[in-house]
Parts: C-alpha cells; structure tokens; sequence
C-alpha cells in the first residue's frame, strides 16, 4: 500500500560554526572554481533544494537569527529559534519536529546547513521510496559510496522517537535503537555525504565538480 505523507523541511541551521570562522550557513555556493560564480549560500541552497518536495521549510536557528532571517524570508522559508543550542544539535532536531507535528504534517525531510545541497532529483527520490515504503519504515536514509548522508526522511513514529529522547541524545543514538526501521536508499550523489568544518575543506569544493 503506498503511503500519501504530507512533507515539510526541516534545516538545522544554529550551530555555531566554531571551525569554519564565520558562519557556515552564508558560505557562497557554488564556490568559485570550475568557471562557476557563487549564487547562492548554503542555506538559500538548501531551501531551494528542498521547496519542490515539502510543503513548507522550516529553519532551525539559535544567536545567529537576526543574521539568517534575511535568507530565510527572502527564500520563502520559516525562521524558528531554539532558545538554547548550547543542548547541541539534537535540540534544534526535536524544536524542528515539534513544529512540523504542529502544523499537522507527519513527514519531515531533515538536512544541516553545513553541506553543499543535494539535487533536486535526489531529494524526490528519497521522498518516493518513502511513499513507497511500508508502515514498518520509519526513515530513509540516503547512501553514496558507502557512506550515509542527508537530507534524511523521517515518518512520523520516528518523529515521536526523537520527541520523546532526551535533549542530550544523538540521531545515531536513535537509530540505533531502531535499526529495523530504518531503510538505506543509494543515490548517485556525492553531495549527500559531504560534511563541511573547515576554511580547507570549503576551497577544496572549488576543486570538485559536483555537478551543480
């Protein structure tokens, strides 16, 4: 029986980007290189990738939501804050799920702001296995070369599993509690995989063709 789940985005956004020196968020995309100029950033990529498959995006903010509002607006989005992301992640994670229960919809596609977006084909592939899949499936997560990446599609039971975990806990925790539930889709991708920290991992995008 295919499922009919109504989506919405969710980007967390309210790290503090210790690494990178400025925010990750505002980080051109694309870099320059490979005859490229930037068009975006990161975040407005992000919102754009994810539009043609949710019903709404949401971004999870924490100091930085006077700076990202301006993006956020801009692009059609929805700025939420969590008051306290010193909690870490999970926190903006469980801000973020509560809000898109609240708003009655019972699937999220979740990704961070620290990466280059995925393509638009990607994101809709992940959304129909999701259709696709059975009531025992509780989230999709993208695979390339072996690796496991983002955006990830959560169901609702899964929602409810990380609304009902301590602040403190991880996704990987979560997860691993409900490993049977989980279901690896591969994507010919790399961008789903890629996790961006430092000034050098940045310019070392120049260099790649990623195909956007």
């Amino acid at each position: 029986m295919v499922r009919a789940p109504s989506f919405a985005g969710v980007i967390l956004a309210a790290g503090e980007s210790s690494r990178m020196g400025m925010d990750k968020a505002l980080l051109p995309w694309p870099p320059a290189g490979k005859g490229r100029g930037p068009k975006d950033t990161f975040l407005s990529a992000a919102i754009r990738s994810l539009a043609i498959s949710t019903d709404f995006i949401l971004v999870v903010a924490g100091k930085n939501k006077l700076l990202l509002a301006p993006i956020v607006y801009s692009n059609g989005a929805t700025l939420i804050v969590n008051p306290d992301p010193s909690r870490g992640q999970f926190s903006s994670l469980q801000i973020g799920l509560q809000e898109v229960l609240n708003r009655g919809r019972d699937a999220a596609l979740v990704t961070l702001v620290d990466r280059p977006p995925a393509a638009a084909a990607t994101i809709q592939n992940l959304r129909n296995a999701f259709a696709a899949s059975s009531d025992e499936t509780w989230a999709i997560i993208p695979e390339f070369s072996g690796s496991h990446g983002h955006p990830i599609v959560v169901g609702r039971e899964m929602i409810e599993a990380f609304l009902r975990a301590e602040p403190t806990s991880t996704v990987r925790e979560i997860f691993g509690r409900n490993q049977d539930s989980l279901r690896y889709v591969a994507v010919d991708d790399p961008c789903v995989a890629l996790h961006i920290n430092t000034p050098q991992e940045y310019a070392q995008l120049g260099l790649q063709d990623n195909n956007v």
